[in-house]
Parts: structure tokens; C-alpha cells; sequence
């Protein structure tokens, strides 16, 4: 059965992780204080990383790199998301609004 841990990450109590995402100190941590949500926004989150820097994880100072940025996007200041922050496919589907002076939908292009 999967524990409810308190998310620092999203601030919310929510389900946690079936087990350690690794061994060592860093992976009970994030075992005991982020959600699995919390850990699959990292996933997303390493990912752009990964791919941004071009890291090559078989290369000690990518996965150096890879780590110092893990701590930060789940334990860093300014890590918690904002209150209102709603997963993506799970808010109201409106879009973002549209820019000042865009033209609509079916509107001739500006010259």
C-alpha cells in the first residue's frame, strides 16, 4: 500500500512512492518527502534538462550537474509550486488568453 507523504515539492499531502526512486541518503529523502507526483514532474523536469545541456549521464559531471539540479527543482527555495498551480490536463481548458492585438481567428493578416 502505497503512504500519504506531505509533498514539499507540491505542499500537499498526496500518495508517495512505492519505494526509493535510488539507494543512498538523497533517495530516502525524496522517498519520505515528495509525492510520486512530485517525483514524475522531476522526470519531465530532467528530462528538458538532460536534453537543454546535452548531458551525457555516463559522464560523472553530467550526472553531478543532473543531481545539483534535482535537489534544487524538489528541495531548492522557491520549490514549492504556487497554491493555485493545477496539473497540466486537470484545469479548466481554456488556454492562455490571447495576446493584446492578435488577430482573431479568420482576421486578415497585419501588413
Amino acid at each position: 500500500m502505497t503512504q500519504i507523504v506531505n509533498c514539499v515539492k507540491t505542499g500537499k499531502p498526496l500518495p508517495g512512492m512505492a519505494r526509493p526512486p535510488f539507494p543512498g541518503a538523497l533517495g530516502q529523502r525524496i522517498f519520505e518527502n515528495i509525492s510520486q507526483q512530485g517525483w514524475d514532474m522531476w522526470k519531465a523536469q530532467s528530462t528538458v534538462i538532460i536534453n537543454h545541456y546535452g548531458l551525457n549521464l555516463a559522464d560523472p559531471e553530467a550526472t553531478k550537474t543532473l543531481m545539483e539540479e534535482l535537489d534544487k527543482f524538489l528541495f531548492g527555495e522557491g520549490a514549492r509550486l504556487p497554491e493555485d498551480w493545477v496539473p497540466e490536463g486537470e484545469g479548466t481548458g481554456k488556454g492562455a488568453p490571447s495576446a493584446k492585438g492578435a488577430p482573431s481567428k479568420g482576421a486578415p493578416e497585419r501588413k
